[in-house]
């Protein structure tokens, strides 16, 4: 579709025409506090030559990259039947289903995927999919708030070791709605949470308890203990997950007496690459008493007038679309190209399939983390099990480290110190199945000329 400005007199006749001095008058209802700021910091443009070459130079920079970064989002084998099939037109152009009238194949598409992250996470029901995993975790706090009716207020209980970056995008989503995130601290030896410190909000009015398995250190929580915890005190359980690591681990679903109530994570793992930071396909699921809590919308299978089975659209609430003060959520779509392509991907591996990735990506870690100990000056930070990503203590500042690592082609991890304090030393390392032997042979020599 051509796009065709309009001019200043355009502008002026339909400003005349509806009775309105300006265009700014169109939205004073929106506080002057949170309406966006002038770019300031934006530079002039740039030719479309500059900007080819440029593009090309970063292209080239980002190449020949031996990755042992994870954080959230993670460089995992792709078989090339995924993006092969998901290149075909069906896919690829087909735009997002809103209506009851989306083509037969999407709706279907949709529903496999559902079907697939229900079971995944041992829960009762999911949806079409969200934006990613941190606005993931922004609804289902607000799912949350919505369905606790033994909670007045507002507060969400989140241990310190979730994603920070998940925490942020929630943070942002939710606090203008009157919704508080509080932290739980972790303990500095296990990477856990701080039991001590949780056991003092015992009592206390919270919507729900937020646990991330694995953490963002990689470790892993006594989550049924943790479930247990939360219906005891009145909390839903809402529970982060890495899809690959429950193809080994306990699905959520089966966490203490009655398992969490609300599932999120993000879905890139299966199937999306890393590709300049998206796209990103975020999961929520949870149990059938709450579905009509559940955000976004809901794909099902029935049979029509002759008994054959269709797809259709259902517990879609229309004030999403119409009504937005009442909805559920305000984020009217979802990612139905990754969520395909994660659908895909699921189908191919199967159980077993993803079962051996988790297994190699967790193997591979252990590796790695056993060679760079046995660089003088370097050890694990992290006294507790872990699954594909563990923190280690450096003898020098992390961020240099990483900067350093970089000359040499090669993406060290996450330098931990922008996002906790005391951590300047620390380095969130990743070893999926992509990587080998001589990769981390490789990244052991050059950690070790660094800090020599």
């Amino acid at each position: 579709m051509p796009y065709v400005p309009h001019t200043d007199e355009d502008v002026r006749i339909m400003l005349d025409t509806i009775g309105v001095a300006s265009i700014d008058a169109l939205f004073d209802e929106i506080p002057a506090e949170i309406r966006a700021k002038p770019l300031l910091e934006i530079p002039s443009g740039r030719t479309e030559m500059d900007v080819t070459r440029l593009v090309g130079e970063r292209a080239a920079a980002d190449g020949n990259v031996i990755n042992f970064l994870g954080a959230g989002a993670y460089e995992h084998h792709i078989p090339a039947a995924v993006w092969d099939i998901i290149s075909r037109g069906e896919f690829m152009t087909a735009y997002t289903p809103y209506q009851a009238e989306a083509s037969q194949g999407t709706l279907q598409v949709i529903y496999e995927f559902q079907s697939l992250m229900a079971h995944l996470t041992a829960m009762d029901v999911s949806n079409a999919s969200l934006y990613d995993g941190g606005s993931a975790l922004a609804e289902a706090a607000l799912m949350a708030v919505r369905a606790n009716r033994k909670s007045q207020s507002g507060r969400v209980l989140v241990l310190e070791n979730v994603n920070p970056f998940y925490c942020d995008a929630a943070r942002n989503i939710v606090g203008n709605q009157h919704i508080e995130i509080v932290k739980v601290p972790f303990d500095a030896t296990t990477g856990n949470v701080d039991q001590a410190a949780l056991d003092a909000y015992a009592g206390q009015d919270f919507a729900a308890l937020v646990v991330a398995m694995p953490s963002f250190f990689g470790t892993l929580e006594d989550v049924h203990a943790l479930t247990d915890w939360a219906h005891a005190n009145r909390m839903l359980m809402v529970a982060v997950v890495n899809p690959t690591a429950l193809a080994v681990l306990t699905p959520p679903g089966e966490w203490g007496q009655k398992g969490a109530d609300i599932v999120v994570g993000e879905g890139q793992p299966l199937g999306v690459p890393l590709s300049s930071g998206g796209p990103y396909v975020g999961f929520i699921c949870c149990r059938n008493e709450i579905v009509r809590q559940l955000p976004g919308r809901i794909i099902g299978r029935t049979v029509d007038l002759e008994g054959k089975r269709g797809f259709t659209l259902t517990l879609q609430a229309r004030e999403q679309h119409i009504r937005r003060s009442k909805a559920t959520s305000n984020i009217c779509t979802n990612q139905g190209l990754a969520m395909a392509a994660a659908t895909i991907y699921l189908s191919l591996l199967g159980a077993e399939g993803l079962a051996r990735v988790a297994q190699a990506c967790h193997a591979n870690t252990r590796k790695l983390i056993a060679s760079l100990s046995e660089i003088p000056g370097v050890s694990v930070a992290h006294q507790s099990a872990f699954f594909h990503e563990a923190v280690l203590r450096l003898p020098k500042n992390a961020a240099e480290v990483v900067a350093a690592l970089a000359e040499q082609r090669i993406a060290g991890g996450l330098a931990l110190g922008e996002f906790f304090p005391d951590h300047e030393n620390a380095l969130l390392v990743c070893a999926t199945e992509m990587r080998n032997d001589a990769d981390i042979a490789r990244y052991q020599a050059a950690l070790r000329q660094i800090l020599a």
